[in-house]
């Protein structure tokens, strides 16, 4: 039985070069199938010989899926390819079971199980939302009859809605009492009545061209009551509990598409011109990309913990998979945005050699917007945070070390734990420790960057300090307060602590990694104090002075995993 490292070095192998113009798996391939509003066939059916559709499905039902942050990893060989084909193909359909997983019975989880494990597809229509998007603005409805449900409406943009035998409809439900608006429905098509569902026009995406979005029209179809996923009216709460499982992911996604995006930009700025130099000699150029490395490092310490937070602090992971779903795409775009100044007029390209970045960029709203994009992230988070100022902020344990070692073993998925207000901020009490450990008399770091990581880390507890007590004068469960545009900005600086003392939790815990499993370049506190440096630049905090050595090493390791065909993030691993 292979395991899943070995799986995803497998699929990244059976995908080939993206580089190679020969492989018609390879840019060439995928950019005309772009263009064309087309997933490869070819890509899909490797993705079929690979079985992926088991990896959306627990294990106890008879899938793959037992570690969060493993999926996250093996869906990076696909969207650094192509975002359409990882979406379409298959997240899409776990997006659409996560309600399933989490609410469903048994034989509601047995049967969408079966329609994956069988090759077929789920898709989800979503309700609509006050803070969400036009896209997703029109919904069905639900009305309860003797024995169960009869169905109406329409929804203009659904993934794979005329390729789903599996259907996922979230319905505003009538007559129900405030906050039980919503009904969650698990239908078959090919068990509905004939000439009730009726698929309609595809929709033309700037983004992600080859994913279909299509829609569906449903007409006075009744559906049996154990259709119904939980009970009547819980689809607002499923929503909620489905997005813990979701926005964990959505790092490693953008992550993906970001790693080719910075790889292309980097092959392009070390090409030697006829004068023997090179765009690496500009310093801005080498910012560039070393500034689009450390976001993806820090990306990726945000996605290690969301994901594997799902498995060791079930009551208190809700905050960080929304800040991590709310901070990856930020950070990437902002990060794209730079990198096109290194391309110039490489930046529009459709095709060749640097075709790639303009797929990846427009691909990058649409893969991040999620149901209702950074707002309801932000959203999600921002309760929690008066409760965390009162009780849990420099009086929390720290969290197990396993949170930040990513080949530890983890407990087994239980989905039924994950809670959506936190009751503590463990990955906060990290940062606290990491900057007591600093500050301590030769502590690790003094070596070389002991003096400007201690006062970086320093900086980011006193930002902490400061969020402690605005939040603190907020009174309890004072809405206008929260909703605030002070209290979003409060949000997103949160957010930037919590990357900061993921990172810090990474870096110490390799220190401490047994042999065989220490990266000796994680290890080294030059990345760390990289990293920080970028944050607190960011919260507008006062800096050091810039660790030029630092950054050298960082853009050495760039290049160097650019020409040995290594991928950017915490893992290093191989590409084809």
């Amino acid at each position: 039985m292979t395991t899943t490292e070995e799986r995803i070095d497998a699929l990244e192998l059976a995908f080939g070069p993206l580089d190679d113009t020969s492989n018609p798996l390879g840019t060439v391939g995928l950019l005309a199938a772009d263009a064309a509003g087309r997933v490869l066939p070819e890509a899909e059916r490797v993705l079929d010989a690979f079985d992926l559709n088991a990896e959306f499905v627990p294990a106890d039902v008879g899938g793959r899926l037992e570690r969060m942050d493993m999926l996250g990893r093996l869906l990076r060989p696909v969207f650094r390819r192509d975002a359409s084909l990882g979406f379409g193909y298959g997240l899409n359909c776990f997006f659409a079971t996560a309600p399933v997983w989490t609410a469903g019975d048994p034989e509601q989880r047995r049967h969408a199980a079966r329609l994956l494990l069988d090759g077929r597809r789920v898709a989800v229509a979503r309700h609509e939302v006050a803070h969400g998007n036009d896209f997703v603005r029109d919904e069905f409805t639900a009305r309860p009859v003797p024995g169960g449900m009869v169905l109406d409406g329409s929804k203009s943009a659904i993934a794979n809605a005329s390729r789903a035998t599996g259907l996922v409809i979230f319905a505003r439900t009538e007559g129900a009492a405030r906050g039980r608006s919503h009904t969650v429905l698990l239908l078959d098509r090919d068990e509905l009545p004939a000439g009730r569902v009726e698929d309609l026009a595809r929709r033309t995406t700037t983004g992600m061209r080859s994913a279909e979005f299509g829609g569906l029209r449903i007409t006075d179809c009744p559906v049996p009551r154990d259709a119904v996923l939980g009970a009547v009216g819980d689809g607002y709460e499923l929503s909620l509990r489905s997005s813990l499982l979701i926005r964990g992911l959505i790092p490693s996604i953008v992550l993906a598409g970001a790693d080719t995006a910075l790889r292309t930009v980097a092959r392009f700025a070390g090409r030697t011109r006829a004068d023997g130099r090179s765009s690496l000699d500009v310093q801005h150029v080498r910012d560039v990309i070393t500034g689009g490395f450390l976001d993806l490092l820090v990306i990726d310490c945000l996605a290690l913990v969301a994901t594997r937070a799902l498995h060791l602090l079930p009551r208190q992971m809700s905050a960080y998979a929304a800040a991590a779903a709310y901070l990856a795409p930020k950070l990437v775009a902002e990060s794209m945005d730079e990198m096109s100044s290194v391309l110039g007029e490489e930046t529009f390209a459709q095709d060749g050699a640097y075709g790639m970045f303009q797929k990846q960029r427009r691909d990058l709203p649409v893969t991040s917007l999620g149901h209702a994009g950074s707002a309801g992230r932000q959203v999600s988070i921002l309760p929690q945070l008066p409760y965390f100022a009162r009780h849990a902020w420099f009086a929390d344990p720290e969290p197990p070390p396993g949170l930040f070692r990513p080949h530890d073993p983890l407990p087994p998925l239980d989905l039924s734990q994950p809670a959506l207000l936190g009751d503590g901020d463990p990955l906060a009490a990290t940062l606290v420790a990491c900057t007591d450990l600093l500050e301590s008399a030769g502590g690790p770091g003094e070596e070389r960057e002991g003096s400007p990581l201690r006062f970086l880390a320093r900086a980011l507890t006193g930002e902490l300090v400061e969020l402690k007590k605005a939040f603190e004068k907020m009174p309890e469960g004072d809405r206008e307060a929260l909703s605030s545009p002070y209290s979003f900005g409060l949000a997103d600086r949160y957010t930037l602590v919590l990357a900061g003392a993921a990172s810090l939790g990474v870096w110490r815990e390799q220190r401490h990694a047994p042999p065989g499993r220490v990266d000796s370049f994680l290890a080294d506190p030059a990345w760390a104090t990289a990293v920080l440096y970028r944050l607190v630049r960011r919260l507008g905090l006062p800096l050091p002075d810039r660790p030029d050595d630092c950054e050298r090493l960082v853009l050495d390791e760039a290049m160097a995993r650019l020409h040995n065909r290594r991928s950017y993030d915490l893992y290093s691993s191989p590409l084809a």
